[in-house]
Formats: C-alpha cells, structure tokens, sequence
C-alpha cells in the first residue's frame, strides 16, 4: 500500500473513528491529467463514521477535510468522498 494511502487511513482513522474505511488510490486514472503534473493525487474514500449521524454530507465532507489537514494541499489533488452514518449503510 503506498504511503499517501496509509497516510489518509491513519488521519481519518484518527478523527473520525470509522466502523468501515476504504481509501483507493486513482492517480493511475488520472495520468496526463493538468492536475496529476504537480505529483498530488486523485484518491477515493468510503467512510462510515457515528460522528457523521446527523450531520449533513457538506459537513462530512468538511470533518474529513479537516482530518486530513495540510494534505489537501500537499499530496491530495482530487478526492472522492462516500461518507456515511452507519445505520445509512
């Protein structure tokens, strides 16, 4: 597994203390893409969190954000979030 993909597990794991996490890196989709030329990645999530109940899916997708911090800026170009409570799995 690459250290970019470890990296977001770990984070989101952190913060968010998921019941299911997936993280896939889609970089190699995105070859030749104007974004892919600065290194950054294209990666896709599915979080499925209880600090997501309630919540609406711009506010999860702020509270993942936020794990992830400065890694949207430095390694992360695109991302795809799929994010969950668990009784809306």
């Amino acid at each position: 597994m690459n250290a970019r993909v470890e990296q977001i597990r770990t984070r989101l794991d952190a913060a968010l203390a998921p019941s299911a996490l997936e993280v896939e890196d889609e970089s190699h989709r995105h070859v030749g893409h104007p974004g892919a030329r600065d290194g950054r990645g294209h990666f896709r999530v599915r979080v499925v969190s209880a600090a997501f109940r309630g919540q609406s899916s711009l506010a999860r997708h702020r509270a993942i954000y936020a794990a992830l911090g400065e890694m949207m800026q430095t390694d992360i170009h695109a991302l795809a979030i799929d994010a969950r409570a668990p009784e809306e799995e």
